[in-house]
């Protein structure tokens, strides 16, 4: 057995979020999350939609393909400023969407809903080890 060049890495991962409308999932994702499109892609022009967007370090694959995911997942988010993040989602007026900043046992989280019934929890935790602020709660 031949040994590896470079000592064993895992990288955070990246989930696939079941979506079923390319303008909602834009309008979701980057207008009103702030996400950007780093790329599409479809097999031919009438196939279904896979595409990356990216924010920061959080990375998302977003999939019109019928099974590539389940609708109404959760991802957890680790962030660095929740009310930052809280003042942002605000300010922008979302109409479909008011997120609330909760104060939980392991950090300030704002839960968001995706058009299709996804949710993404984005939350400055408590004792990360270096993944997101501590939290005084």
């Amino acid at each position: 057995m031949a040994e590896a060049s470079h000592p064993l890495s895992i990288s955070a991962a990246i989930p696939v979020i079941r979506i079923f409308d390319e303008q909602k999932a834009r309008e979701f994702y980057l207008d009103y999350l702030g996400f950007s499109l780093d790329w599409t892609h479809r097999f031919e022009e009438d196939m279904p939609l896979y595409m990356q967007v990216t924010r920061d370090g959080c990375i998302l694959h977003l999939s019109e393909h019928h099974g590539d995911a389940t609708p109404g997942s959760t991802c957890f988010v680790p962030i660095a400023n929740a009310m930052a993040l809280h003042k942002e989602l605000g300010d922008k007026r979302y109409r479909n969407l008011k997120p609330a900043l909760d104060a939980m046992p392991w950090g300030l989280q704002i839960t968001v809903t995706d058009p299709f019934g996804n949710r993404l929890r984005f939350c400055q935790m408590r004792n990360t080890r270096g993944i997101a602020e501590t939290v005084v709660v």
